[in-house]
């Protein structure tokens, strides 16, 4: 899907034509838009900052301005076919427990993140000293959204310990995909289809 930043556009070619979505932290609606138009399906949004819900809202989006760690709680179980969690995992405060909503809400999940084990993420912190500032972690330490420093060896490892089936994966370096092979490592950006 063109225009779509890399993650958005995996996830979009992999959601079902027709398929009932909730895109939880949907930002401004730009993978809304897509499925909508490109995919027939049936989305709805939660957005926790207000102008990104007003320019969904203008796209003719169904979104509303909520957080993911106290608001996915009023939304019943399995009604979605996915939930998707798009770069937000690690701005939450329980991310174990977002997972855990996301799964009861939605059949499926896809989850995507910035992974802060990829070697240039080491290497400023071996050789610098300092928190990186990188093309998918464009934000100094002290003004970013990230409180949680999640990797791909971290998100396996937890939705083993769940007993979530993990589907599929993707790996990106820059805008290209990569192999699976040491992804902790080369891997810039992971998007997951998660189960129950």
């Amino acid at each position: 899907m063109t225009g779509l930043r890399p993650d958005l556009a995996i996830i979009a070619a992999n959601v079902e034509p027709g398929s009932r979505v909730l895109d939880v932290g949907c930002g401004d609606g730009a993978l809304m838009v897509a499925l909508r138009d490109q995919r027939q399906v049936s989305a709805r949004g939660i957005e926790i900052d207000g102008r990104d819900v007003a320019t969904a809202v203008s796209r003719g989006l169904s979104v509303v301005q909520g957080d993911a760690d106290v608001d996915l709680a009023g939304y019943p179980d399995g009604a979605f076919d996915y939930a998707i969690l798009s770069q937000t995992l690690q701005t939450t405060r329980a991310p174990d427990k977002v997972l855990e909503q996301l799964l009861r809400i939605g059949r499926r999940a896809f989850v995507s993140f910035p992974n802060f084990a990829h070697w240039r993420v080491r290497a400023s912190l071996l050789w610098g000293g300092r928190m990186p500032v990188t093309r998918t972690l464009p934000i100094a330490w002290y003004a970013t959204p990230n409180i949680h420093h999640v990797t791909v060896d971290d998100f396996r490892a937890l939705v083993k310990e769940r007993g979530i089936t993990l589907e599929r994966a993707w790996f990106l370096n820059g805008d290209r995909q990569t192999s699976a092979a040491a992804a902790n490592f080369r891997a810039e950006h992971a998007v997951f289809l998660i189960r129950r």
